[in-house]
């Protein structure tokens, strides 16, 4: 990547890319444990496999409920107030989280109950920190450089998803309230670090509509923009079924039976697919046949989680997982770039919250269904299961959304590139006075 194509040659984003690295890496310390104890706290209380599954289920849908009742809300707080702060603000609320599980952890007094709460809050601060941040990103590079932002934001995020287990796992073995505390300083320091992106030209509404239709209007641009709407829901429905994570506990207790330090190699390994996966794209981004590599990538990711499922073998089920995190990036790292960039600027709030209901179906949601199948199934055949969803939906939207078979570059409609060119707000005017 030359120097004349890198986004760290902006100051606003080198401030917000060390920022979401060290929200991300708090983040997953902190559930990583949360997850750990969940389960732990369930099988010692006397718990089956099965049962002590549904309370990762119940976690994951605790997590779930507010960004589903939110979302809709956020986006349009994205869209009408300053998104440095919302940002800041959520950080700062997911730091209070960090420190009430330290406290109680510190105590000897952690409890599921205690859990489900922190779980709830944590879901309030991820349905307003999604849509802020993700419509900030575009606003802090030009537009022809925004994939490679995108993939030095996805590496923040992978980065740490990598390394934030490790240390969460290495922590917790050390004192159990350790992963918190060091959670709680690196949200301090992501929300010192978004206090240092200055003031960002953006996207205004073309009329003041009142918030319900600004909501609604949202909505309808996704339905319209069958692009926008067959990649959201590609995801969707992909990782939703084939969601293996929120079983790692069970795998790393009674599967392969590897401990908490086995727990948080098998956190690793997708997120270190996932990161060579941007990186690559950070220095070579793709630029043909988008479409249908996005549909491929998402087969692949439901292949190797079949073949996870069925594991014993701790570094086959590794190597699956690898293979996971690098096709799971490779179809996020097409699908925000495809967004991001067919959706005018002044809505980027709104359809990136509706992007984010998604993820989150997907994730804590995907983390209850996958739970509650496994207190139904058993884990083995739940993960199975949902692997083989993921290829079965892969193969229904290249029917239902032929948009992803045909498209082949990034590029937006023609329309679309007009109208933000008249409005001149969705990207740095000049990239010296922004910082460079």
């Amino acid at each position: 990547m030359s120097s004349e194509t890198s986004p760290f040659r902006i100051a606003n984003f080198r401030a917000f890319w060390l920022a979401r690295l060290a929200m991300t890496l708090a983040q997953y310390a902190m559930m990583l444990i949360i997850g750990w104890q969940t389960y732990n706290l369930g099988r010692d209380g006397g718990m089956s496999v099965g049962e002590a599954s549904g309370q990762l289920a119940l976690i994951g849908l605790l997590q779930f409920v507010p960004l589903f009742l939110l979302t809709p809300f956020t986006g349009l707080a994205a869209d009408r107030f300053d998104r440095r702060n919302l940002g800041r603000l959520t950080v700062l609320l997911q730091l209070l989280c960090a420190a009430v599980l330290a406290g109680f952890t510190w105590q000897h007094a952690i409890s599921l109950w205690v859990l489900y709460g922190v779980a709830v809050v944590l879901g309030i601060a991820r349905a307003f920190a999604g849509p802020a941040l993700s419509a900030l990103a575009p606003n802090l590079v030009p537009a022809k450089i925004l994939p490679n932002a995108i993939a030095l934001s996805s590496i923040a995020w992978q980065s740490g998803m990598i390394v934030g287990p490790a240390v969460g796992g290495v922590l917790y073995e050390v004192a159990p309230a350790l992963p918190y505390g060091a959670a709680g300083a690196l949200f301090a320091i992501s929300a010192i670090a978004l206090s240092f992106i200055s003031d960002v030209p953006r996207g205004k509404p073309k009329s003041p509509a009142k918030p319900i239709k600004q909501v609604r209007e949202g909505l309808e641009y996704v339905w319209r923009n069958k692009m926008v709407l067959g990649s959201i829901t590609l995801d969707l429905f992909a990782v939703f079924l084939a969601g293996a994570t929120a079983l790692f506990p069970v795998y790393a207790r009674d599967i392969l039976q590897v401990g908490a330090t086995g727990l948080s190699q098998l956190a690793m390994a997708p997120a270190i697919g996932a990161a060579l996966t941007a990186l690559w794209f950070s220095f070579r981004p793709l630029r043909n046949n988008v479409g249908p590599l996005m549909l491929l990538a998402v087969a692949a990711f439901g292949m190797a989680t079949v073949v996870f499922a069925f594991s014993t073998s701790m570094p086959l089920s590794l190597a699956m997982l690898f293979i996971v995190g690098a096709a799971d990036m490779f179809s996020v790292y097409i699908r925000q770039s495809l967004i991001q960039l067919h959706t005018p600027d002044e809505k980027r709030g709104r359809v990136s919250a509706v992007s984010q209901l998604t993820i989150s179906a997907s994730n804590e949601f995907g983390d209850f269904f996958s739970g509650s199948l496994a207190f139904l199934i058993g884990p083995v055949a739940a993960v199975a299961l949902g692997g083989v969803g993921a290829i079965a939906t892969v193969a229904l939207w290249a029917v239902l959304f032929p948009v992803l078979r045909t498209t082949r570059t990034f590029d937006p409609p023609e329309e679309l590139v007009e109208e933000d060119h008249a409005r001149g707000e969705t990207a740095p005017r000049d990239p010296a006075k922004e910082g460079a």
